[in-house]
């Protein structure tokens, strides 16, 4: 089954490259014979006028645009303010201090928490969360950030991502709730969730600099934004997967709507839910460093600035900051969303809370010596360690003895998959390009989906981004294909072998945990700039959903049917071509799903290494704060991560449907 599926779309997409290739060439040979440049490049004259007109309204709503009885300046100073009120709070509470007045009349009020104090905080966290373990676990890595000097920074991030996080969550289960209450509410949202998901994060912060300026305020919203909607949707999938026999039972108890939704949905719903809060953590850290471009410190704007002085230890010392406390937050948040109710005893709060009174002691044992030794209340300088030239080091090694070994890989990976398939894509002329765009999705999934497609590589043709597109769909292209071929192997390995499962899988848990940013930096070191940086980036960030699903989709085998195999004869090898891999084909296309999404957002952060495509048209809106060009570029790149996304859902579906799940 799987071979004539495989052999009938090769030869199809076969047929389709070749047309491709031989209209693009013929398409070469009528603009040089008629100098007919249109047949290349849409016509100027014909390009919408978004970019003025997006950028014209931004300016309004930031100067002109009002309510009656206030201006839209104003809304959005009150909800900056509504935001920096807690923000600094924390920020206070955990590395400043509370003061009283500005500059050198300033009065200190109250310290800060002793780092000392945070860190049996967080011992205690994961204790309630788990078991000792895991407290161990945090507490080993609030210590690491102490020690090594990125205390400081770490506490500004934890700042932002304890207000981003509640939130994000809150407004993310608000949003879920009432889409999950009104179907229509539901279906107008998910176009909007769509593009919040694919719009890249860059394109979210050229608006949110110019309606709330320059500062970690606005670096708060974007991250709101670009957090809350995995937990829309989690919680859509949470309520309505809750046991009918849950909601029969509140109904019979005479339960209201609002009852049922707080006293039976909710709580039914919870463990699900904790995974949107998960996701809500992990996509509010991956944004801690791309918000430092707009005015957010702590641990992020370590490894930008890092990044822009080329200072390698630096840059990975923060990194690794970063990959600290996302394992902490991670660990934490996941073993909350697993975690069952305990036994309370009774008798004084000490029997009760035992954790809370330790924590509440230290607190106060820590305030009082503090004032008398100061190691206790700041991790001491004197004390701190520093492997930012171990890592200087080991690159400057590795670049001098493996230079001529790289760049031989480097060489022929440009000349024989690069730049090729760059050739390939830049050659397409906008006409044939829509239309072919248009017969696939067609094809795949029906005429709605065709017209679709048709319309929105006809926006991408007409905002004047034809050619940086192309560039992106190469770069994408080549990147996911890197990331199936060594993924799915890696998955079936993972599946196959359980030894070798939980090393490959605690891998790609790695690999999952670290900021965007943070892969670019010994990619730069190692290779320069240019796209073999960026497609190397791109890989490994992307590497982890190929990996996940088709672990997952192998391990979903029905036993009955391997059963079968086996008593049919089969061999190893023809138990996982013949039955495993055609069953778990629907799985491998969802990963293939996520592994496009991931490298599309990747992409736009892989600008900074050299690229020229749609990525570095955002950036470069960003760096000039022109709301235009970078809300039309973000477009551009969510409407092809939509295109991918439907095309691929429509194989899965049909896999399903012939597969008869």
């Amino acid at each position: 089954m799987i071979a004539r599926f495989v052999k009938s779309s090769t030869a199809l997409w076969g047929l389709l490259f070749a047309i491709t290739w031989a209209l693009s060439n013929y398409s070469f040979q009528l603009y040089k014979t008629y100098d007919a440049r249109w047949i290349i490049r849409y016509p100027k004259q014909w390009e919408l006028p978004l970019e003025n007109v997006i950028s014209d309204f931004f300016d309004w709503l930031a100067e002109t645009a009002g309510f009656y009885l206030f201006s839209f300046k104003d809304l959005t100073r009150a909800i900056a303010a509504l935001i920096e009120a807690p923000y600094q709070v924390l920020r206070n509470l955990l590395i400043e201090g509370f003061q009283s007045g500005y500059g050198d009349t300033a009065v200190q009020l109250a310290p800060s928490l002793s780092w000392i104090a945070i860190i049996i905080a967080a011992i205690a966290i994961g204790h309630y969360a788990r078991n000792w373990a895991l407290a161990a676990l945090i507490g080993i890595c609030f210590t690491y950030l102490a020690v090594f000097g990125q205390w400081e920074s770490a506490m500004i991030t934890l700042s932002s991502v304890l207000i981003a996080v509640p939130l994000g969550a809150v407004g993310g289960l608000l949003l879920g709730i009432s889409a999950y209450r009104r179907p229509w509410f539901d279906k107008t949202l998910r176009p909007v969730l769509d593009l919040m998901q694919t719009v890249p994060v860059f394109a979210y912060l050229v608006p949110i600099l110019i309606l709330f300026g320059f500062g970690p305020v606005a670096s708060l919203i974007a991250t709101i934004i670009y957090a809350m909607p995995p937990m829309v949707r989690v919680t859509i999938v949470a309520l309505k997967s809750v046991p009918e026999e849950f909601v029969e039972a509140g109904r019979m108890a005479g339960s209201t709507q609002r009852q049922m939704m707080w006293k039976v949905l909710v709580p039914s719903a919870a463990p699900t839910l904790m995974v949107g809060v998960n996701q809500v953590i992990m996509l509010t850290l991956n944004m801690v460093i791309i918000a430092s471009m707009i005015g957010a410190g702590g641990l992020g704007f370590d490894v930008l600035a890092s990044l822009r002085k080329l200072d390698i230890g630096g840059g990975i010392e923060a990194g690794l900051g970063i990959v600290v406390l996302a394992i902490a937050l991670d660990r934490g948040s996941q073993a909350f969303a697993t975690r069952r109710q305990q036994y309370i005893p009774t008798g004084n709060i000490l029997q009760r809370k035992p954790r809370l009174v330790t924590v509440l002691m230290v607190i106060v044992v820590t305030l009082l010596v503090g004032k008398f030794y100061s190691s206790i209340q700041a991790y001491p300088e004197s004390l701190t360690i520093t492997t930012g030239h171990f890592w200087s080091e080991t690159m400057k090694y590795i670049n001098v003895n493996f230079f001529d070994t790289f760049e031989s890989i480097k060489t022929v990976i440009l000349q024989w998959l690069l730049l090729p398939v760059k050739k390939f894509f830049s050659g397409i002329p906008w006409a044939w390009g829509i239309i072919v765009t248009g017969m696939i999705a067609w094809r795949v999934g029906g005429w709605r989906l065709g017209l679709l497609a048709f319309l929105l590589m006809t926006f991408i043709a007409a905002s004047g981004l034809w050619s940086k597109a192309m560039i992106t769909i190469y770069l994408c292209g080549v990147s996911v294909f890197l990331a199936t071929i060594i993924g799915i192997p890696l998955g079936i390995w993972a599946a196959e072998s359980p030894r070798a499962g939980r090393v490959i899988l605690g891998l790609m848990d790695t690999l999952q945990t670290l900021p965007s940013f943070v892969y670019l930096i010994p990619v730069i070191m190692l290779f320069r700039v240019g796209d073999f940086s960026a497609m190397i980036a791109v890989v490994l960030y992307a590497l982890a959903p190929a990996v996940r699903y088709a672990a997952h989709g192998l391990r979903e085998v029905p036993t009955q049917l391997i059963e079968a195999g086996l008593v049919a004869g089969c061999t190893k090898r023809q138990l996982l071509w013949r039955i495993k891999l055609p069953l778990a084909t629907p799985q491998l296309l969802l990963g293939l799903n996520q592994t496009i999404m991931l490298a599309l957002s990747m992409l736009v952060i892989t600008a900074l290494v050299g690229t020229r495509d749609l990525g570095q048209e955002v950036y470069i809106a960003l760096t000039k704060a022109n709301a235009g060009q970078g809300v039309v570029a973000g477009l551009c790149v969510a409407f092809i991560a939509i295109i991918s996304d439907r095309i691929v859902n429509a194989l899965a579906e049909d896999r399903r449907n012939r597969l008869g799940l």
